[in-house]
């Protein structure tokens, strides 16, 4: 690092210490001029940029992810608790695969995988607006994999029956 204030000698690290936020702070002196500061670094993110399916760009907001499960498991047996679980393991995947841009449809199909899990009628929900229907053949298209799920007794629905019965 150049000195920023004589522009000739090299700013050198002559110590280092841990401050309380974890920042390193770092005591710097020129080789030149030799006037010696404190200076601190600070960790710059980049800001999470979504890309839309016109090809317009926007900036990232986790409260849209959470809004969408909101209004998919609205009146559903969801808690609120399971509804941050799912923002956050959806956040968690994100920061992992995407740096700088990830497009809007990843991030609906990650949305789509945990209300799946979550509450297939939430997932109907979410699926019907993210993959625009157009008519009723493309939401029985749809719905029609977790029919064949729930009737061979792998469902949520047909679990929760069989343990009904147990318990009877």
């Amino acid at each position: 690092m150049k000195c920023p204030f004589c522009r000739k000698g090299d700013f050198a690290v002559v110590d280092s210490r841990s401050q309380d936020g974890g920042f390193p702070r770092r005591r710097r002196a020129c080789d030149h001029c030799k006037r010696k500061v404190w200076t601190v670094e600070q960790i710059v993110e980049t800001p999470l940029q979504v890309i839309k399916k016109d090809g317009t760009r926007e900036p990232f907001d986790a409260g849209k992810i959470r809004g969408g499960l909101e209004k998919a498991c609205y009146k559903r047996p969801i808690s609120a608790e399971q509804i941050e679980a799912a923002v956050a393991e959806i956040l968690e995947e994100v920061y992992s695969r995407y740096f700088g841009e990830v497009p809007a449809q990843a991030l609906g199909d990650m949305v789509m995988a945990r209300l799946k899990t979550l509450d297939q009628v939430a997932y109907v929900r979410f699926a019907s607006i993210y993959r625009e229907f157009k008519d009723v053949s493309e939401f029985v298209q749809e719905v029609q994999p977790m029919l064949k799920q729930s009737r061979n007794g792998t469902g949520n629905a047909s679990k929760k029956r069989k343990r009904a019965k147990k318990a009877d």
